[in-house]
Parts: C-alpha cells; sequence; structure tokens
C-alpha cells in the first residue's frame, strides 16, 4: 500500500508493542493514531482521533485499519493472522521461516506468549498493590491526560475494578497465582540461558515467536514494578533483549540465520520443555470446557488444581494450532512429532 499503516494502540498493551516491533522490523510504513480527542486528549477505549475510521465488533489493541477485498476499511484486531496478512502483502524480512515446520515451531511459540505468558503479564499487574497502584495512574493517561485529577483518578480506578475482574478468564486467583509466578521464572531462567548462544528464539533473525514474547515483555520487564525487578535479578540478559527488540530495522537477515529443526539448540529444547509443562494442560481443560458450555475450567498444573473461567478465544487458538499441525506435510510433521513428544507438547494434537 502506497498510504502508511493506520493502527490504534497503547504503550500498555503488549499486542500493540508486539506489532510495532513487527511493523518496525519489516521497515512496513505505519501511523499510530493519537487517542480520540486529538493530541492525546480524549478518552474513549480504543478510540482513536478521527471518528470516519470504522470501529472492532470489540475493542482490542491494537486495532488496524485495513481494506477488505472490496477496498472497503476494516477495523481488524488480532495480532497473529495480521502477522501472516502482513506476510502476504509485503515482501521480504519475513518473520515466518521458510521451513514449514520451522514455521509450525513458531506459530506454537507465539501462541504460548500470546496465551500463557500474558497470564503472567496480567497477574503481575493485577495481583500486587504496586502493580495495581501504577497501572491505575498510568494506564489512563495513555487514553488522554488533559483532563482535571479527579477524572483521571476515577479513570483509574474504573479501570482496575475492570481489570481486576478479568482476572477469573487469565485463571490468576490464589491457588494459581503461585503457579503462574513459578512458571515465569523458569520461563526466565530458560531464556536467559538461550541468549547466551543466540539472540533471537529461532536463530540468527527475529521470528514472530520473538515478538510476541518481546510484547509480554515490554509489560514483565519494563513497566509493572515487581515482574521489572524480578525479570532484572534473575535474567539481565532477557532485560536488556528487550530493549534492543523494541526496534530491530537495522538487523539485515539472511536465509541462512534460521535454525534446522533436525539440530535444535539444547536451550530452545529447554524452553519448549516449559512451554510443554504448563500450556497443555490449560488449553485442553479449557477447550474441553468451552466445548461442554461448562461454567469452569478444572485442570492439574505442576501437581496443583487449576481453576478459571472458560475462555472460548483460546480454545479457538488450539483449534488453529491443531489445523497447523495436520497441513503440515508428512515430512515436516514427522520432524515435528519428534521434537513435541519429549517435551510434552504432542498432547496438543492428539
Amino acid at each position: 500500500m502506497a498510504d502508511p499503516i493506520a493502527l490504534s494502540g497503547a504503550p500498555g498493551s503488549p499486542y500493540t508493542r508486539k506489532m510495532l516491533g513487527v511493523l518496525r522490523y519489516r521497515r512496513i510504513a505505519y501511523r499510530l493514531l493519537p487517542p480520540s480527542g486529538g493530541a492525546l486528549g480524549g478518552a474513549a477505549l480504543g478510540g482513536v482521533a478521527s471518528t470516519n475510521l470504522p470501529r472492532p465488533k470489540t475493542p482490542l489493541l491494537p486495532t488496524f485499519y485495513l481494506p477488505d477485498a472490496a477496498g472497503v476499511l476494516q477495523a481488524v484486531t488480532d495480532s497473529t493472522p495480521l502477522i501472516r496478512r502482513l506476510e502476504r502483502e509485503h515482501a521480504g524480512r519475513s518473520v515466518i521461516p521458510s521451513d514449514p515446520a520451522l514455521a509450525f515451531l513458531d506459530e506454537l511459540i507465539e501462541d504460548y506468549a500470546d496465551e500463557w505468558l500474558t497470564k503472567a503479564m496480567f497477574h503481575y499487574r493485577w495481583a500486587y498493590a504496586p502493580d495495581i497502584a501504577k497501572g491505575a495512574a498510568i494506564l489512563p493517561c495513555w487514553r488522554g491526560f488533559t483532563v482535571p485529577d479527579e477524572e483521571l483518578r476515577a479513570r483509574g480506578a474504573a479501570v482496575a475494578a475492570r481489570q481486576i475482574e478479568r482476572l477469573r478468564y487469565v485463571g490468576s486467583n490464589a491457588v494459581t497465582g503461585p503457579v503462574i509466578e513459578a512458571s515465569y521464572r523458569r520461563f526466565l531462567a530458560a531464556f536467559e540461558a538461550h541468549l547466551t548462544h543466540l539472540p533471537y528464539l529461532l536463530g540468527h533473525r527475529p521470528a514472530a515467536c520473538d515478538f510476541a514474547v518481546f510484547g509480554q515483555l515490554t509489560q514483565l520487564a519494563e513497566f509493572d514494578p515487581t515482574p521489572m525487578a524480578l525479570t532484572l535479578k534473575l535474567a539481565p540478559r532477557v532485560t536488556a533483549w528487550v530493549g534492543l527488540m523494541e526496534d530491530q530495522s537495522g538487523v539485515e537477515p539472511g536465509e541462512g540465520d534460521w535454525i534446522s529443526v533436525t539440530d535444535l539448540p539444547a536451550t530452545l529444547t529447554a524452553i519448549l520443555a516449559e512451554i510443554g509443562r504448563v500450556y497443555p494442560p490449560v488449553m485442553l481443560a479449557n477447550a474441553a470446557a468451552v466445548t461442554a458450555r461448562t461454567g469452569e475450567v478444572v485442570a492439574e498444573v505442576e501437581g496443583q488444581v487449576w481453576t478459571q473461567q472458560p475462555f472460548p478465544y483460546q480454545a479457538k487458538c488450539l483449534g488453529w494450532l491443531r489445523q497447523s499441525h495436520a497441513d503440515l506435510t508428512p515430512a515436516a510433521r514427522g520432524r515435528i512429532d519428534g521434537i513435541l513428544a519429549p517435551s510434552g507438547l504432542a498432547a496438543l494434537f492428539v
């Protein structure tokens, strides 16, 4: 497209940061629209300055404004399909590996970041008093801060109340909180070890999964006080990596920069093993609860009972992953299945 892609978003949205990272790395021109009301005035959730733009069915960040097949502008919000659309419409500097087997692994890790690491982000932000206080103070400012103090405080209280109420969808509660935190610490340790050998998850060039992990870590490592201190203490390389991932436009990727699925580094295998410990039981139990239309997800993670409200979108995510697995050629699927089995991830595809 000749004109820059228009999108709305906010710094406190991990998916906004994910997509901005992709756009910068791929050198795709974009314009990030200000909140409604003009230069950082206004207030509406997901609102943007122009009233002529379409509104998404559900206000989510980021929202991209892209033409459909008939040329009619549409509001599009799902980051994973957006990345694939950008791949089709903009050549060069791909974030999807050319090897279908490695591309599947990329998709799986991206989904883990989007749907599991976000549990840690949401949990830490809305379970600890210092984090709640910072979120309530700053997040409303990113919707517009040229308002009286009383109004800003009221908005902050409303944001905190709404998000804390949503913890039941994430699965963060008194029982699951320690499970989420232990998983995050193990992920940090595994990723820190990986970064001693490779600059990105899948080699020497960033993939979609890198930007998905980056998006969540912009909040966990750079905004929310409790996980920010923890990340710096346990994984200084990870903290530094997040800063560098903000703008990867200067990286010059080559096809040989991808790792091979036939020779995965042990550090990536360790990351996959961590994903396999926590991700399959919750995703499978959630999908079962959505299918059965029950009111509660019950699973066992690391010997602990896991309960949360069913989340239909994550059931769709599992369906998409299973379709991608089924679409692999027999040879590619054989290579992937040899990786999934020892990590515990094969349970997702039976």
